[in-house]
């Protein structure tokens, strides 16, 4: 039966906000584009600046979680067959791609549309590039297309995480909370 993780083997403070706080905004920047309403809405106009703030702040966070990992380090690898430890790490290289790219693309697909990315409350826009409608289309095919198919990648994570906890019973989700 797993116990609780001692404090080394554990993830910092730290560290363990800026996973649920990605999470939840990953989640609120999926959530506003599944519900954002038909163009010239007014829904439509709330949930996109939801998405963008949300999008924003998971770069935001990105940037700091990675500059606290480099710095602080993280707890090490649970003992767990190479295959597992493989596929860890692969998935986790992928997440943090994931928290980067996308919200990078997601600028860069505004900016090619010929706007900044607006923050609705500051007087803050960003302009990461200019107009291209060439350069758009692809830029928001892979926005898309990342978009989906992280949907299975978060769902993998959370599965493994999950099967962690309950069949192999170790303490990799507890280290995380």
């Amino acid at each position: 039966m797993a116990t609780f993780p001692a404090a080394a083997d554990r993830y910092s403070r730290p560290a363990i906000f800026f996973h649920w706080a990605i999470f939840v905004l990953v989640a609120l920047a999926y959530l506003a584009i599944e519900v954002r309403g038909p163009k010239g809405s007014d829904s439509r106009v709330f949930w996109s600046n939801v998405h963008f703030w949300a999008g924003t702040l998971v770069l935001t966070l990105a940037v700091l979680r990675l500059l606290w990992r480099l710095w602080h380090g993280a707890p090490a690898d649970i003992d767990a067959n190479r295959l597992l430890a493989f596929l860890s790490r692969l998935v986790h290289l992928a997440l943090y791609l994931f928290i980067f790219v996308q919200p990078l693309l997601g600028i860069l697909m505004i900016n090619t549309g010929g706007h900044p990315v607006t923050l609705a409350g500051l007087d803050l826009q960003i302009t990461l590039a200019g107009p291209d409608p060439i350069a758009r289309k692809a830029i928001r095919d892979a926005h898309v297309l990342i978009g989906n198919a992280f949907y299975w990648v978060i769902g993998l994570h959370a599965f493994a995480a999950i099967a962690h906890h309950l069949v192999l019973r170790d303490n990799t989700l507890r280290r995380m909370i």
